[in-house]
């Protein structure tokens, strides 16, 4: 096992700051809180439960077969509309029909 593979875990027990997990009988890792989303995560809670089973990469390896675990790395969310407008209504009346464009992808799923 290597930094940057990709491994299947089971979550084994939900603490405030992260989340451990099982790999196999003798790798174990943790998922710190900041590696379950790009956003605020206020309950981990709300993204697992003990006994999910979990694609996960590996950031890195310590000693005794510890792995540090990131869950958002391999599920990132999609980018919603980013436009970026310049002040007055000329920039925005030019950005509109590529914000339109952008709401619809979405709104399909596309």
């Amino acid at each position: 096992m290597r930094e940057g593979d990709i491994v299947k875990g089971q979550i084994t027990a939900i603490k405030p700051y992260g989340a451990f997990v099982k790999v196999d009988e003798t790798v174990t890792g943790l998922i710190h809180i900041s590696e379950f989303s790009d956003r605020y995560v206020r309950d981990i809670k709300d993204y697992v439960t003990v006994g999910d089973i979990l694609d996960l990469k590996v950031l890195s390896i310590q000693e005794g077969n510890k792995l540090s675990l990131s869950f958002k790395s391999l599920h990132k969310r999609k980018k919603r509309f980013k436009i970026k407008l310049k002040s007055g209504f000329k920039p925005l009346e030019k950005a509109l029909p590529k914000w339109i464009e952008s709401y619809s992808e979405h709104k399909n799923g596309d």
